[in-house]
């Protein structure tokens, strides 16, 4: 998979990678990652189909998502840990 091109945006990293006829978007936000993989079309056949197709709409969307992740990832983070935790003692 190689890096075909890149989309800006303030808040999240948005990379456009080509492989076997597919587009695969990565967005990257705080070390949470989303990527959604399109299919070559008729209508989809180069970077600018795929960035016309990534409107400021779904990008809206993908951040909400983030959002969302974000929260699991700190529920994940926090039910680990307890009050009393302790490293192990390394000799």
């Amino acid at each position: 998979m190689r890096i075909v091109g890149y989309i800006e945006h303030p808040l999240c990293k948005i990379t456009i990678m080509h492989m076997n006829h597919r587009y695969a978007v990565k967005f990257e936000n705080e070390g949470i990652e989303q990527t959604y993989k399109i299919r070559e079309s008729e209508t989809i056949s180069s970077v600018n189909d795929v960035k016309t197709v990534i409107s400021p709409e779904i990008i809206e969307r993908i951040m909400a998502q983030f959002s969302a992740m974000e929260t699991i990832r700190m529920d994940i983070l926090s039910s680990g840990l307890s009050d009393d935790f302790e490293f192990e003692e390394i000799i």
